[in-house]
């Protein structure tokens, strides 16, 4: 224990991160009163009934996190890879001894109690990548260090992938902000946005004629165009070289115009093969920019522009034959391809009803109609923002925002204050994370990103959320009460 070892470690927490812990998990709780709250039935107390249990699950998260604080936060360092690994094979059992809920494998039954690891995952991946990044020489611009902390990633990653639960996966993604800002190149992320929007682009318009009676996709021809010009625009900001951007620019606009022009009026024919041609072209020039001026980065970006080519055609085969189709039909439905009131789009359409009900100043707290007549699935856990939505209108919903917004930024000091690269790695691991959280679970109670089933960190319903999330921020206030600690 800590206490005796360093007195003054209450004088160095951070009270203000607390006080606002406390506040959205206060709120979240009487949020998750209203959604769950029957007529008639008003003992919230009633351990019997969701805000009964969340109050339980409250009040030991609360010891949970009394319990991390006393610890030295050197315990956290020296043992990140032990609980890592411990982590990682408590992650494949759970594919092999879990029982299938709702079509996903992740929920360890524990008596009267269900876990779902890949909550606690989440502070284990932060806390190993912290101790890898915190090791002498690291640079993760050197080839094996950049391996080893995707590795550490997306391990975890792809084994709650094997537990179908896509959505609490997908979150792992975050870390990768991490990696930005610990120096990681920002090609990375840019290439990462270039796929988002050539996946976004290629899958919305992939059945779309160019023209009536064109043999050419919309989306095929929409993304292969951008790829040239990326490709084009590259060459500019990594080299400066604007002649050679513009050139290849404008030939490649010219050719793209009297193909159209020609498959439009004379021969018809897939104006996807003079893009290919295009960009092969491109490719063997950049290859001969590299021979000649001995420059590398000449063969990454032919790289990049083969591989988004590759990922063009390979998201086809993934959004067609990998996606499950209750994930392709929401995927649809937030890129406004299907309305599917009654299916899928179901959940985000009656969520958008409550919110909007709920006007400027809302309903009032039990008020809400919508939720109270459960007409929104899920509207304690994954859409509990409907709920704030609907009870306390616009208002109330902006005030919750800025609580956010001021508890992110603050672990954004927090972590910029940290004098070790451990402390500050995995201060930007709990930041990225509630940021990807925060971000994704309002967009899809709003209808602009997919419903992928993940929670809003202190207020949807649920003990391993809740402790999951307690555990990752607790972790990193104690490592900040211990910044100063002399070595």
């Amino acid at each position: 224990m800590n206490t005796r070892g360093n007195p003054s470690i209450w004088k160095s927490i951070d009270w203000i991160t607390i006080l606002f812990y406390l506040i959205l998990v206060v709120c979240g709780w009487f949020s998750i009163c209203g959604a769950s709250y029957d007529f008639g039935n008003q003992d919230f107390l009633d351990f019997s009934t969701r805000s009964g249990k969340q109050f339980i699950w409250i009040i030991c998260s609360f010891g949970v996190a009394f319990i991390l604080m006393m610890l030295e936060d050197s315990v956290y360092d020296m043992f990140a890879f032990l609980i890592y690994i411990g982590m990682i094979l408590l992650l494949i059992a759970t594919i092999f001894i879990a029982q299938d809920v709702k079509g996903s494998k992740s929920w360890l039954q524990l008596g009267p109690v269900s876990l779902q690891p890949a909550e606690f995952a989440k502070f284990a991946t932060a806390l190993a990548l912290a101790k890898y990044m915190n090791i002498q020489g690291f640079n993760i611009k050197k080839l094996k260090h950049a391996l080893m902390v995707t590795t550490i990633i997306l391990l975890p990653m792809m084994l709650i992938i094997l537990q179908k639960e896509t959505g609490s996966a997908l979150v792992y993604l975050a870390f990768f902000l991490v990696l930005y800002r610990e120096g990681m190149s920002g090609v990375v992320l840019f290439s990462g946005l270039c796929a988002v929007i050539y996946f976004i682009v290629g899958i919305r318009y992939n059945d779309i004629p160019l023209w009536e009676d064109s043999l050419t996709s919309m989306g095929e021809f929409a993304v292969l165009s951008m790829i040239i010009l990326v490709a084009g625009g590259m060459m500019w900001s990594t080299f400066r070289r604007w002649t050679a951007a513009h050139t290849i620019i404008l030939i490649s606009t010219v050719i793209l115009t009297l193909s159209v022009f020609i498959s439009q009026d004379f021969f018809p024919f897939n104006i996807a093969f003079v893009q290919w041609g295009i960009l092969g072209l491109i490719v063997v020039y950049l290859i001969y920019l590299s021979i000649s001026k001995r420059a590398l980065k000449y063969i990454w970006i032919a790289f990049f522009a083969i591989g988004s080519v590759a990922f063009l055609y390979s998201s086809d085969y993934v959004f067609d034959e990998i996606l499950e189709p209750h994930q392709r039909m929401r995927i649809k439905v937030v890129l406004g391809m299907e309305e599917d009131l009654a299916g899928a789009g179901y959940n985000v359409n009656q969520s958008k009803i409550a919110i909007g009900s709920g006007g400027l100043k809302g309903k009032g707290f039990l008020n809400g109609t919508q939720t109270k007549l459960k007409y929104v699935p899920e509207q304690d856990t994954d859409f509990i923002f409907c709920t704030i939505g609907e009870e306390q209108g616009f208002i109330g919903s902006v005030f919750i925002l800025v609580i956010y917004l001021i508890f992110i930024l603050r672990l954004i000091a927090l972590a910029e204050r940290q004098r070790y690269t451990f402390g500050r790695v995995y201060g930007y691991s709990v930041f990225s994370i509630f940021l990807f959280h925060l971000f994704i679970n309002v967009g899809m109670v709003l209808g602009l990103t997919p419903v992928i089933g993940i929670p809003l960190p202190f207020f949807s319903y649920g003990g391993s959320s809740l402790w999951g999330f307690t555990i990752l921020l607790f972790i990193f206030l104690r490592i900040d009460a211990g910044r100063n600690r002399r070595f």
